[in-house]
């Protein structure tokens, strides 16, 4: 598989010093859609749930059993970014996805420089993933590619209905999921700022879709606005890993995790850019909120 189990364990802590903000920032309010996305898909496959839920007590047996290592060598994944456009703005310049690739390494890679700013709570938990991202060399046919394609689209956006990783819908057909990661960048309708398939899904929509406006870091993302530094990808491609939003799957409540023990257990989402620690759910003791954690 190309999503191996082990990136459960090598995605223990992915801890960014900036808060990823779920909920309205300034004058624009978009989110993640990936647990709509999860509900409906579990809702047509009734057994996407069973399957995933399988799929993440393998990774919590072997993680008990001691037989897996968390230095691991460093994990280099293909990347295919598929933009799909109907107006010159969107077809994005290669430039911004040069830049979103190198947000993406920084930030998987603890090499982030605001990374400085972690909470002292969580710097012992703050770690390097030891997964990398490629451009595509190879296509699946094995011919030369930039590992970015480009199709124009008669559609004037898309939602979650993955509509955009289809040719026939006007997007654009998933590379082979077990050899690449398929990015589709493209006009994301109805507030979201993107959504990922959890591992177990269908590989034909397999991967991350991301609204155009939201790919890499100012001024290769020339589009103003508060989600112009290229976090996104970073938060979504955390999902198509495998991990949950750190308030767990539910909106809100304490009752909930995101099945990693050194979360601190969190209400809901954090908004704005807050300082020093936030507390909910009696979490006082064990540091806050992890609100500069990138999921």
């Amino acid at each position: 598989m190309f999503k191996p189990l082990l990136v459960f364990f090598l995605l223990l802590v992915l801890n960014s010093p900036l808060a990823w903000a779920q909920g309205t920032m300034g004058a624009t309010s978009r989110t993640c859609g990936t647990a709509q996305l999860r509900e409906k898909l579990a809702q047509q496959q009734p057994a996407l749930r069973l399957r995933q839920e399988r799929l993440r007590k393998v990774a919590d047996d072997l993680l008990l059993s001691g037989r897996v290592r968390l230095k691991q060598p460093v994990i280099q994944i293909p990347v295919v970014f598929h933009v799909i456009y109907n107006t010159p703005e969107e077809n994005i310049s290669d430039e911004q996805i040069q830049s979103q690739l190198q947000v993406l390494n920084e930030d998987y890679r603890r090499r982030n420089a605001d990374s400085v700013k972690t909470l002292a709570a969580f710097k012992k938990v703050a770690a390097d993933t030891g997964i990398q991202f490629c451009l595509a060399t190879v296509d699946p046919t094995g011919r030369p590619t930039t590992g970015i394609t480009r199709t124009y689209t008669d559609s004037l956006g898309f939602t979650t209905d993955d509509a955009m990783k289809f040719t026939a819908k006007g997007g654009h057909n998933a590379w082979n999921a077990d050899k690449y990661l398929n990015i589709w960048v493209c006009n994301v309708q109805n507030g979201y700022l993107g959504y990922a398939q959890f591992p177990g899904g269908d590989p034909a929509i397999d991967g991350v879709v991301l609204w155009y406006q939201a790919i890499g870091k100012f001024p290769a993302n020339p589009f103003v606005s508060v989600f112009n530094q290229g976090r996104t990808a970073t938060h979504e491609v955390g999902h198509w890993l495998g991990l949950e939003h750190i308030w767990g799957i539910k909106d809100n409540g304490c009752d909930d995790s995101d099945g990693i023990a050194d979360t601190p257990p969190q209400d809901n989402a954090n908004s704005g850019c807050p300082t020093g620690p936030v507390t909910s759910c009696n979490n006082s003791l064990l540091g806050g909120d992890m609100y500069q954690n990138f999921m």
